[in-house]
């Protein structure tokens, strides 16, 4: 296994971050393995550039024989592009995304004799089995950032993976310590790209029901332990949203080309 970080294991489950491929210009993603008696589920698998490194590294760790799905957790290239070399790559995956975003994905390239692999969710989420004794949530969380979009968590590891709610951009850390100090690598994400106060306490009231020891969001460091799980819950409560100042008024600047 490469430069990976293991998030959980009990000896039959285990939770994996996979080491960071993105390089250059690209957003810092994160990539999920979730595995379980062998068989496993991609979270968020990426783009064009990452996807023979992660082929890889997923190979070593499960076989590539063993992932039953490919969870996407909303339509951004970072996390869609690279879908049909997975499910040309992959004959008998799946891919599991909004009902929204499954006839939009043909733009990127998905051939016909895919089509048929993408399972789409309804809005109110649903469960899966990964194993007999693995079943795994896919949460709800609408317009956070975007109006498909769901989440994945694991009652095994108490693990719940938050897509683009909770990222960071620019610490130097995988597990936040001083959530006051993390924040300030969280706010102008938030601020900019969540889009409803509504929705950001439905969500609230919803993940407070589940026992989560651990968030890891799709970009950035995992909120870990109870303690910064509830301050987390406090500040996105307390957050205000740039579309609630958004000012819409025709330019009058040109384009500096």
């Amino acid at each position: 296994m490469g430069n990976n970080t293991l998030l959980f294991s009990n000896g039959i489950h285990q939770n994996i971050l996979l080491e960071d491929f993105g390089r250059g210009q690209m957003v810092q993603a994160n990539v999920h393995l979730i595995v379980d008696n062998k068989k496993s589920i991609i979270l968020d698998p990426g783009g064009h550039k990452v996807f023979k490194h992660v082929l890889t590294e997923i190979g070593a760790i499960s076989g590539i024989g063993n992932i039953e799905y490919i969870f996407l957790s909303h339509q951004d290239p970072d996390i869609v592009s690279a879908i049909n070399g997975w499910l040309m790559t992959l004959p008998k995956t799946k891919a599991l995304i909004s009902n929204l975003w499954i006839r939009f994905l043909p733009h990127i390239g998905i051939d016909s004799l895919f089509v048929n692999k993408l399972i789409g969710i309804d809005d109110k989420g649903a469960k899966i089995k990964l194993t007999e004794n693995c079943e795994l949530y896919i949460l709800p969380a609408h317009f956070l950032h975007s109006p498909g979009n769901f989440q994945i968590y694991d009652p095994i590891s108490k693990i719940l993976y938050s897509g683009d709610l909770g990222a960071s951009l620019g610490q130097d850390y995988i597990y936040v310590d001083n959530f006051e100090n993390h924040t300030q690598y969280m706010i102008g994400f938030h601020k900019r790209y969540m889009s409803s106060k509504i929705a950001i306490q439905k969500w609230i009231n919803m993940a407070k029901q589940l026992d989560i020891d651990l968030i890891a969001p799709q970009h950035g460091a995992f909120i870990k332990g109870k303690e910064n799980i509830e301050k987390f819950y406090a500040w996105l409560e307390n957050l205000e949203l740039d579309i609630d100042n958004m000012h819409y008024e025709i330019p009058q600047d040109f384009l500096n080309v």
